[in-house]
């Protein structure tokens, strides 16, 4: 009895030391910790008044720039305690500086925490309408906002769903209308933690209308930014952890038909599209062990991939990385191209 008790406690042992040993290798290949990038110094500089950057940033055709600052994210470092806020930028202007908005309506602004953000016009009445991913009290929730011309945001709705359950980003196609991606599909954190190293892709793209919510697209191992071609018939997701982004096809009911992944070789945070080219910029993450344990005197960097989009034979073809951009800052969510 004593023999078949050691057996069976060696059994354990050895498997508990081959996890491990998986859970090491996998967690090395997902953070890309070997990876080096050299850093080139660009011309850069500072916003006023966003000292602790912004997570999301989209830009109307009129070359105004939204951006969403003070996300509170787990296992992410926090540079301010203040609650998040909402900014306007006119990247038109020879001196952009960005100008905070302020918000009007029932909305709790004291546990305001925005992450991802879309703008979508109106072509009927050219009004503006604002879609931000809140996270108030580690909850999950989309806010609608319309833009109006004194540069405030007028709060129109909030939206949950159980299948909204752990939005990382948005893009609006109407009003009311928009697809979301889900970075999480269990919110413990030891059992995330497990399908991360088990390589379980759990996580989805959700479709929300006033008429109906669903899946749209799954299989995805932990979907981040979306966004979508200047024709409106694509649908771009990064799967951050996969090192890759999914291209879709809007289908008859905004069903979503997968097309092609495109291999990235860094970790794709949030995306944005030229409205002119139809190119993807990419914000991401050359090395996400730097960015959890944030060491000012050494930041983490950042990483800029460009993705240009040709298309032939009613496809999608994107050739990968044309440019590969690395600079020393804090970390990059978004990257984002203008006409200046």
């Amino acid at each position: 009895m004593a023999a078949m008790q050691k057996l069976l406690i060696s059994a354990l042992v050895a498997a508990l030391a081959v996890f491990v040993g998986h859970a090491f290798l996998k967690v090395k290949k997902l953070l890309l910790v070997n990876r080096e990038l050299p850093m080139k110094p660009l011309n850069c500089h500072y916003l006023k008044n966003i000292e602790f950057g912004a997570e999301d940033i989209t830009i109307l055709g009129d070359g105004r720039a939204f951006l969403s600052t003070g996300l509170k994210y787990p296992g992410m470092p926090s540079f301010s305690d203040e609650p998040g806020k909402m900014y306007v930028l006119d990247l038109l202007h020879p001196k952009p500086a960005p100008v905070e908005l302020k918000i009007k309506g029932e909305l709790d602004l004291h546990a305001f925490n925005p992450h991802g953000i879309s703008v979508y016009t109106d072509e009927a009445d050219d009004s503006v309408y604002v879609f931000v991913v809140n996270h108030p009290n580690s909850k999950s929730q989309v806010e609608i906002f319309r833009f109006v011309e004194d540069e405030t945001l007028v709060h129109l709705k909030t939206i949950t769903h159980p299948l909204l359950h752990s939005v990382n980003d948005i893009v609006a196609v109407g009003p009311e209308h928009f697809y979301a991606t889900n970075d999480h599909y269990f919110h413990s954190e030891t059992l995330h933690f497990l399908t991360v190293i088990l390589g379980l892709p759990l996580c989805d793209v959700v479709y929300y209308s006033p008429e109906e919510v669903r899946v749209a697209a799954d299989g995805i191992q932990s979907g981040n930014g979306i966004n979508i071609s200047p024709d409106k018939r694509f649908i771009y997701v990064s799967d951050i952890l996969d090192h890759d982004v999914d291209v879709f096809e809007r289908q008859d009911g905004e069903h979503l038909l997968f097309i092609k992944s495109v291999a990235v070789g860094s970790l794709c945070d949030n995306i944005e599209v030229d409205h002119m080219t139809g190119d993807l910029w990419l914000g991401c993450h050359p090395n996400p062990l730097k960015l959890i344990n944030f060491d000012p005197k050494d930041p983490p960097g950042s990483e800029v991939c460009v993705l240009l989009l040709f298309k032939m034979h009613n496809c999608v073809s994107m050739c990968n990385s044309l440019k590969n951009i690395s600079c020393r800052s804090s970390g990059s969510r978004t990257f984002t191209p203008t006409s200046r």
